[in-house]
């Protein structure tokens, strides 16, 4: 099969990922632009391809039109939402992605997020560099209570990974796992009640209709005056334009944010001080990156072999 490889940096730590292909004879085709491909790029570079490892680009009707071949959509990493699923399946394209490697990597960045709000400590660099040396007072985490909108496999880890915090858990769960919840001692709530009985609040559900915008302006109002927000999940599940109303007029402590509904972003909450903004970087640990690298290759050899049969 001919393979398309449309993430950027595939490879670039551990070479087994690629192996892996040759040696099942694939014919691999790397991104050769080292960044996010454009739909144009896309269906160029993938016109002959039987199969891509995909990142984040968009693959709806109009690319799948332009991509008659197509079989597998492996994606190398968790979110979906950049797939018309529903299409994928009425092609008969197999859609696989890798929900397992990235939860430590993005459980720890949700946690170094916390704490970065919490004391100011990126504020506080920036401000050194530009020649303050300002001592501000900051917060602690310990005995504040956590609201977790999702527990899946990242809200679970970071859940465990707080848990030696000395704080309180609360969590919103459409299809809880009581015997977990139980043995963590995590507490089910209603999301309104969630929002408006936590200090801290990170978000680890999927972009979907039911979930765009879940914290809206009417949502932020009910937080906590001097509460956090976290999003390490998808971009578009935070309303942007409400949150820097929120942050501006200091409803909130903070809030820092790895995921926008536009990316690379460019927009008014770069210019607020009380929060901290990452590009995309949630499972951006190599130790991470190669295993989610390794579990799409190992869907995609999996998903060629039922193709054949």
């Amino acid at each position: 099969m001919k393979i398309l490889i449309s993430t950027s940096s595939f490879g670039k730590y551990d070479e087994k990922p690629l192996e892996m292909l040759k040696t099942e004879g694939h014919e691999v085709m790397p991104n050769p632009h080292k960044r996010k491909l454009t739909s144009e790029e896309l269906t160029r570079l993938a016109k002959d391809c039987d199969g891509i490892i995909a990142g984040t680009e968009k693959y709806d009707k109009e690319i799948f039109e332009k991509l008659p071949k197509l079989k597998i959509i492996s994606r190398c990493g968790v979110g979906m939402d950049s797939i018309d699923l529903e299409e994928a399946k009425k092609r008969g394209i197999i859609v696989k992605n890798t929900p397992d490697a990235p939860t430590e990597a993005v459980a720890e960045l949700t946690i170094l997020m916390i704490l970065d709000v919490l004391r100011k400590v990126s504020f506080m660099d920036r401000q050194i560099r530009t020649g303050v040396w300002n001592k501000e007072m900051g917060h602690l985490l310990s005995g504040k209570t956590v609201g977790v909108i999702g527990l899946g496999r990242i809200g679970r880890r970071v859940i465990e990974l707080l848990a030696p915090f000395n704080v309180k858990f609360i969590a919103a769960e459409p299809r809880p796992d009581k015997g977990w919840m139980k043995e963590n001692k995590v507490g089910l709530v209603e999301l309104d009640k969630l929002l408006e009985e936590s200090d801290i609040v990170s978000l680890h559900v999927p972009f979907l209709p039911e979930t765009k915008n879940i914290i809206n302006s009417e949502r932020l109002k009910l937080m906590k005056k001097d509460a956090v927000l976290i999003n390490a999940a998808r971009g578009g599940v935070v309303d942007e334009a409400a949150l820097y109303e929120a942050l501006k007029n200091k409803h909130l402590y903070g809030a820092a944010l790895d995921v926008m509904e536009k990316e690379p972003y460019d927009g008014p909450l770069k210019n607020l001080d009380n929060i901290v903004l990452t590009p995309h970087i949630g499972s951006y640990a190599i130790e991470a990156r190669i295993l989610m690298e390794i579990e799409a290759v190992k869907n995609l050899i999996n998903s060629s072999a039922e193709v054949k049969s």
